[in-house]
């Protein structure tokens, strides 16, 4: 009899063989077809070794490296957080669920400065706090106004920024568990980011604009065109001083950080790029998209260093802080 729950799946890549290959991987996600779990060592890279686990029972929204680079969270259509041992061995069962949402669960995040802490969000216009030391106890949980899809953690851990489909912006005091403040933008919001210093708020939009505001007084700075279409994944390099971007119009953009000028766009994809990720230490970006792979391109030059088949369209990705692995759905 087949399983219906959905696989997860985690692939360890050390570095690329020949630029430009095409080569299969495993990744954190959803299957397109039902299977039993089971465990697969491919060779990705040099040394690559990937773990497939059963895990949820519906479509994976999102996923999430932990500080360490130990847990991997990831959020699903079934409504439920799961939190997986990557350290000692994802393995069926052996995940810790948190279940609290009412809808399914569109973002999570962990705490910058804790390995322990998580929040999650949902259209139940919800933020659910969580400590995986108190296991699937929900810690907090905090009512927004609208139905969130997006969300950044501030990196003192003392704020997270949490927008809406109403495109309003809800401030949540992570302490005290509750909104501090609301800031309602006239046009679509889509992924935020927080410089390193947390003196500034990235946000990408519809119109393909990037809009940089000031933190704590929230006061727009500068709006960026920064894609022809709309705007959908933003992220920082480790080092603060490179931005990526990825819009509909199907482009990855690298931006300086400081003064905001175009280091050099990548255009070998014909799909909407829906995430953008830097690998630890900036060397690397990987690009999820429409495309049925996920395109690894070096940070520097933009210039491919590996495409990964994904075999379907990537809705999120995660590079671990630590090492070369990257989780996506």
């Amino acid at each position: 009899v087949e399983d219906t729950r959905e696989k997860l799946q985690i692939a360890l890549a050390s570095k690329q063989e020949r630029p430009g290959d095409t080569v299969p991987a495993l990744y954190v996600g959803a299957y397109r077809r039902p299977s039993r779990a089971s465990m697969v060592v491919y060779e990705i890279f040099d040394g690559a070794v990937s773990t497939e686990v059963i895990g949820h029972k519906k479509k994976v929204h999102c996923v999430a490296w932990n500080l360490s680079g130990r847990r991997l969270a990831s959020g699903s259509v079934d409504q439920s957080t799961r939190v997986w041992d990557v350290e000692h061995g994802s393995r069926p069962g052996k995940e810790l669920e948190l279940k609290g949402h009412s809808d399914s669960v569109d973002q999570v995040c962990w705490d910058p400065t804790s390995a322990e802490r998580l929040v999650t969000v949902s259209g139940d216009k919800t933020l659910r706090a969580w400590d995986v030391r108190s296991g699937s106890k929900c810690v907090a949980t905090v009512n927004t106004s609208g139905e969130n899809i997006n969300l950044a953690w501030h990196p003192d851990g003392s704020i997270v920024a949490v927008s809406d489909r109403d495109d309003v912006v809800s401030f949540v005091d992570t302490r005290k568990h509750r909104v501090i403040g609301t800031q309602k933008f006239p046009l679509e919001l889509n992924e935020m980011c927080w410089s390193p210093s947390g003196g500034v708020l990235w946000v990408t939009t519809g119109l393909g604009t990037v809009e940089v505001h000031s933190w704590p007084l929230s006061r727009r700075l500068l709006s960026i065109k920064a894609h022809a279409a709309g705007c959908y994944a933003i992220d920082i390099d480790p080092s603060g001083q490179r931005v990526a971007l990825g819009g509909a119009d199907t482009l990855v953009s690298l931006w300086d950080a400081v003064d905001y000028t175009c280091l050099h766009t990548v255009t070998r994809l014909d799909k909407p790029v829906r995430a953008v990720r830097f690998s630890k230490g900036g060397d690397f970006i990987a690009t999820g998209s429409e495309e049925n792979f996920i395109d690894i391109s070096d940070a520097q030059t933009g210039e491919c260093a590996v495409r990964l088949l994904a075999g379907a369209a990537t809705d999120s990705l995660a590079w671990s802080p630590t090492e070369y692995i990257i989780a996506y759905v």
